[in-house]
């Protein structure tokens, strides 16, 4: 059984905590820096990224977190989590974490009235049809060497990973399927 962290400022972690505890392991909300020396991986769940890099700030646990990502601690980043992630926001001047190699623009599929859902195949994660449940997503405009795109949407990267990192647009513990956190949790 695997401890996987959930970054517990905001968003959706009570979705995610539900699906952890649905593929057998166990969930730990993280809100200080001492509780990264008891997790596994972690998920920065999506929010508003704005507040959650404040907080991670004011908390202190911005400096930390980005070393154990950056010393190989799993981290999968959903929606506002990819912009943590991200080392570049084409529509910002402030990033956050900066330790993915991805260029993110906020908000790029409009305001909350343009959410939407969606059905694709991802091969690496899952050989069916996965549904995507896009809220106020970015979505990724460019990756360097070394980021493996998962998948794209009408010529728009939504799902890329990097060495431990993974960063999705779209909110798979939304849905009742599991397929993106067993592929997230086999990476570690």
């Amino acid at each position: 059984m695997k401890k996987i962290g959930i970054l517990g400022f905001q968003g959706a972690i009570i979705e995610h905590e539900r699906q952890i505890k649905a593929i057998g392991h166990e969930p730990v909300i993280v809100k200080y820096p001492e509780q990264l020396e008891e997790i596994d991986a972690i998920i920065l769940p999506g929010g508003e990224s704005t507040t959650m890099g404040k907080i991670l700030n004011r908390t202190g646990l911005m400096e930390p977190l980005r070393g154990k990502i950056q010393g190989g601690l799993p981290v999968w980043g959903t929606c506002a989590g990819m912009i943590l992630l991200a080392k570049e926001l084409v529509n910002d001047s402030v990033t956050h974490l900066g330790v993915m190699d991805i260029a993110v623009r906020r908000n790029a599929y409009g305001s909350q009235i343009d959410s939407f859902a969606t059905k694709k195949v991802i091969p690496e994660v899952d050989p069916n049809e996965i549904e995507l449940v896009f809220i106020r997503a970015p979505y990724i405009t460019s990756v360097k060497e070394g980021v493996n795109v998962l998948c794209e949407l009408d010529g728009h990267i939504v799902a890329a990973e990097e060495k431990n990192m993974l960063a999705t647009s779209f909110h798979p513990e939304l849905t009742d399927n599991t397929a993106f956190l067993k592929y997230f949790v086999s990476k570690i």
